[in-house]
Parts: structure tokens; C-alpha cells; sequence
């Protein structure tokens, strides 16, 4: 019997030490998080707006946590590439995707995405923004019904241009066709620059700008903004009402800049993310920068941009839809 115990002791012995080194080493071990650089995956070419933010929020996000952050550009399939990079990167915080409506458009646009939305998990909305309806001064229009009437009256002949085929000015053109009952044809540019070039050579009867692309040119003379898309007007238009007030709904979600990481991530990690991201965007220099491009600052926490992602997922889809607008 004495043999018998001595052995189960024995046997207890490396059973009992190891518990001992994973009930205090091993919480002792485990780092607190960040540990070692955060990685940015920037889905688009270097230069842009998205890029830009990316490293706005960056150096700050360094400062604060303590460790570098390390920007990549990953661009390619209209965002998709990196994209999915994030989205099949290991959820432990040190890989971020800095995001833009894109990616809850992508799903309905594209019949093979190799990645689900559900696979990504929202951060912060960093900011918004919005598509100017712009027209050329020269064609005397100066509100949006008046653009309506004579489109009506001339069926065909009048154009609009987008910064590219699938893009949010194109399904927001095409949703406004809907509403309005116009025939209007579609001219897709390469982004917004040449589009404003068009717009302002007088090759446009109507534009779809971006915010950021049109900023520079809201007190142009040579254009009239008729109308802004989104939920609310513009805090550099007061005066300018938005597609609702015009009277056609349906075009009130924002274009957006957003953070998000893989869905695996602990959601302290994200959290504590969140938190930072929405803070250095709330800072009065990241504010400033932000609004100076023609955005508007947000900052949210995760559980506020999610319903955002899921809302827009769902309008977008629908406007995909109805208006026939695919890539594949």
C-alpha cells in the first residue's frame, strides 16, 4: 500500500510542477499587448487619401502604444488584395486594415471574393464623407430640380460623370436616375481628378465629385454644387441641401474611412484599439487635418461602427442590385 502512494505521488510530482509554471510563468510570459510593431495594411497605392490617413493616424498610434507602426501598401483588385490579407491574418491586434466603403461594397459587386465581410471586425470609423452633385456654372442650372426638368425635357442628351465604374458616385448616380426618372448616360473616369478636370473643361453636365477631390473647388465659379449624398449636409456647405432634402431619398450613406481587424481578434484588443484610434482622431491636430481634406471627423468606438458596416452593407447591396451593377 505504501508503494502504491509513493508511486501516485511520484506520478503527481511533474503534473503538479507544471501547473505551478503555467499558473505563474506562464501568465508571467505572456506579454501585455503591443508587444512588437502593428502592421497597417493600406489596400491602395501610396499618396492617397487613405494612405494619407493610414499615416496621420500612424505616428500618433505609435506614440501612444509604445511601438512602431509600420504602413503597407497592399493594392490591387480594386481593394481586395489587401482586403483579404487582413482578413486571413492571425487575430492577435498586430495586423489593421485601414479600410474604406469599398469594403462592404466589394461583396456586392464582386460574385468570388475570396474573403466573407464577417471575416474582418470593425474598429473606428475614422471619418466621413460625401458625393457633391456638381454642375458646370455655364449650363445656368443652380438647383437640383431644375437639373431634374430639364433632363426630363431632353431625354438622353445629358450626362453624369463618376470616378469609376462601381465606385459609390456611380451607384449613387445610378440611384439618383431611379428616383428622379431620368435618362442620364454614365461616363466613368479613372478617379476623381480627371472627373473634375472633365467637369470643369465642360465635358459634364453633372458630376458625382467626391468631397475630397471637390474641396478645392467649392467656391469655384465655374461650378455650381446642387446637392450633397449622405445623412447629413456638409459642415463646409451649410447652405448646400442634401439628396433627402432635395426630395430623393435613398442616397444617405456616407463614403467612409474605417479601421478594422480580424474577426479573431480578443475583443480587448479591439477594444483598446478603438479606443486609441478614436481619441488621436478627436485630437484637435488629427481633427483639423481630417476636416482640411474635406472630411468629417468621427472616431467611433467598435461597437458603434459595426452597425454602420452592417447598414451600409445592406443599402449598398440593394442599390447593386437593383441598378444591375456588377464587376464580374
Amino acid at each position: 500500500m505504501a508503494f502504491t502512494r509513493r508511486k501516485t505521488l511520484t506520478q503527481w510530482l511533474p503534473l503538479i510542477a507544471l501547473a505551478a509554471t503555467c499558473g505563474v510563468g506562464g501568465v508571467q510570459a505572456q506579454d501585455p499587448y503591443p508587444s512588437k510593431p502593428i502592421r497597417v495594411v493600406v489596400p491602395y497605392p501610396a499618396g492617397g487619401g487613405t494612405d494619407t490617413i493610414a499615416r496621420l493616424i500612424g505616428v500618433q498610434l505609435s506614440q501612444r502604444l509604445g511601438q512602431p507602426v509600420v504602413v503597407e501598401n497592399k493594392p490591387g483588385a480594386s481593394g481586395i488584395l489587401g482586403n483579404d490579407i487582413v482578413a486571413k491574418a492571425p487575430g492577435d491586434g498586430y495586423t489593421v486594415l485601414m479600410g474604406i466603403t469599398a469594403v462592404v461594397q466589394i461583396p456586392a459587386l464582386y460574385k468570388k471574393v475570396p474573403y466573407k465581410l464577417g471575416d474582418l471586425a470593425p474598429v473606428s470609423q475614422i471619418a466621413k464623407s460625401a458625393d457633391l452633385l456638381m454642375v458646370p456654372r455655364s449650363t445656368g442650372v443652380t438647383t437640383l430640380q431644375q437639373f431634374v426638368d430639364k433632363a426630363k425635357a431632353a431625354p438622353g442628351t445629358l450626362n453624369y460623370g463618376s470616378y469609376g465604374n462601381a465606385t459609390s458616385s456611380h451607384m449613387n448616380g445610378e440611384r439618383f436616375k431611379q428616383k428622379a426618372g431620368i435618362d442620364i448616360t454614365h461616363i466613368p473616369y479613372q478617379g476623381s481628378g480627371p472627373e473634375v478636370a472633365a467637369l470643369l473643361g465642360g465635358q459634364l453636365t453633372l458630376a458625382f465629385v467626391d468631397a475630397t477631390a471637390a474641396y478645392p473647388h467649392i467656391k469655384s465659379d465655374k461650378v455650381n454644387i446642387l446637392a450633397v449624398t449622405g445623412s447629413q449636409r456638409h459642415p463646409a456647405l451649410p447652405q448646400v441641401p442634401t439628396m433627402t432634402e432635395s426630395g430623393y431619398p435613398g442616397l444617405e450613406a456616407n463614403g467612409w474611412f474605417g479601421m478594422f481587424v480580424p474577426a479573431a481578434t480578443p475583443k480587448a484588443i479591439v477594444d483598446k484599439l478603438g479606443a486609441e484610434v478614436a481619441a488621436i482622431v478627436k485630437s484637435p491636430e488629427l481633427h483639423k487635418r481630417l476636416t482640411d481634406m474635406g472630411l468629417i471627423a468621427v472616431g467611433s468606438q467598435p461597437e458603434e461602427f459595426k452597425p454602420v458596416v452592417e447598414k451600409d452593407a445592406a443599402h449598398w447591396k440593394a442599390v447593386a442590385e437593383s441598378a444591375k451593377i456588377s464587376m464580374d
